[in-house]
């Protein structure tokens, strides 16, 4: 099976479940015409594409191993944002929410931003205030976003933050709301499954910073661009990100110390 041929054979599969499409669409996050276009050829799915429809369909691991390859066949791909706003952004982050709800490892760096997962509302609509959304679409995304951090509380997960002092410091709010965001990383630092490092700018780097990624499960890197959000599937360049992430974990600030360095910079902020 080639890539050509993944539509059909997807929906081969949906049809032998005895599934209807507006089902399966609606567990994979998606609207039917998009899973149409999928099954017909007329548009090609995403790794994460498949991967939904694949859980939606509820297939055995070795079936899902065997489409998932060919789904990795091109192992980076991106999305220009204005396809995202386009469809709506709170669709994305449903399409987020979905994802991870099936993954129990993540593994993310940010050197400019406080993670998506442990924003308030307030910074969530700092960051969204420059993209053009309307009032209505601005307020379901900001919903969505917050709705994703249950995920938080949620046993089996294991998720692992590690940000720059910088982004503690880059003062994206009024002092008093950029306080309570920094209270929100306390709180949650405290959470079973959660560990928040911080990389302090006086510790000596062999890294260049670059730009935020997520790691889920060792089998997917999703980059943010400024233009795109690029997914890298290949194990190999997978295997590059995991070992960045780990060289900066190495030199982060954990527990109480992070705790005291966050507290540190509401107070100067």
């Amino acid at each position: 099976m080639n890539r050509g041929e993944l539509g059909a054979a997807l929906r081969a599969l949906r049809q032998a479940s005895g599934k209807e499409a507006k089902a399966v669409a609606r567990s994979a996050v998606m609207s039917t015409s998009k899973l149409s276009k999928i099954e017909t050829g007329r548009a090609a799915p995403s790794v994460m594409d498949v991967e939904r429809i694949l859980t939606a369909l509820g297939v055995s691991e070795e079936v899902k191993a065997e489409y998932m390859a060919v789904a990795r066949a091109q192992a980076t791909e991106a999305t220009a944002w204005r396809l995202y706003r386009r469809l709506g952004f709170h669709r994305k982050q449903e399409q987020i929410r979905a994802l991870e709800e099936s993954m129990t490892l993540l593994r993310l760096f940010q050197p400019s931003l406080i993670p998506g997962l442990l924003q308030t509302p307030e910074y969530v609509r700092a960051v969204l205030s420059n993209t053009g959304l309307g009032e209505d679409t601005l307020d379901r995304t900001v919903a969505a976003r917050i709705a994703r951090q249950s995920i938080l509380y949620e046993t089996g997960k294991d998720l692992r933050f590690v940000i720059t002092e910088a982004v503690l410091r880059w003062r994206l709010l009024p002092p008093l709301m950029m306080a309570g965001q920094l209270g929100r990383l306390v709180s949650a630092s405290r959470l079973p499954g959660v560990d928040i490092r911080v990389v302090p700018l006086s510790a000596p780097q062999r890294d260049a910073q670059g730009h935020s990624f997520v790691i889920r499960d060792d089998r997917l890197v999703t980059v943010e661009t400024t233009h795109a959000e690029v997914t890298v599937t290949d194990a190999r360049d997978v295997a590059l990100y995991v070992a960045k992430f780990e060289r900066f974990a190495a030199l982060a600030l954990a527990d109480d110390a992070m705790r005291t360095s966050s507290r540190t910079s509401g107070m100067t902020s």
